[in-house]
């Protein structure tokens, strides 16, 4: 069975920047048509898609979230990664990873992690 598993600082303070990787196993980041996302929920609020990152490389990003995200990999560990630049409060939230078929079906999600943006 795929696992995710998020990891990370569960504290950041405003205006820095909020790292998560993302490890992967009993599947490979370069599966073809998978793509790996992103996703959070803050607290009291839906579901939020923040992008994600393809089995090729190509990076998908939120237009809402665009100017201060970036998606990555790293092939050799098996992991891919979210960073968040110059965070407010407003970006408290559960992040989880998530693997997903086409960016259409989500099917494998990690545990998620609580990030809260406070000084």
């Amino acid at each position: 069975q795929v696992q995710l598993q998020e990891s990370g600082p569960g504290l950041v303070k405003p205006s820095q920047t909020l790292s998560l990787t993302c490890t992967v196993s009993e599947d490979s980041i370069t599966t073809a048509y998978y793509y790996w996302s992103w996703i959070r929920q803050p607290p009291g609020k839906g579901l939020e898609w923040m992008g994600a990152i393809s089995f090729v490389g190509n990076e998908y990003l939120s237009p809402s979230l665009r100017s201060r995200t970036s998606i990555s990999r790293d092939t050799s560990k098996n992991q891919f990664s979210l960073q968040l630049r110059s965070v407010t409060p407003e970006d408290t939230a559960v992040y989880y990873c998530v693997r997903t078929w086409n960016l259409i079906r989500m099917d494998y999600w990690g545990l998620g992690t609580q990030v809260t943006v406070s000084s």
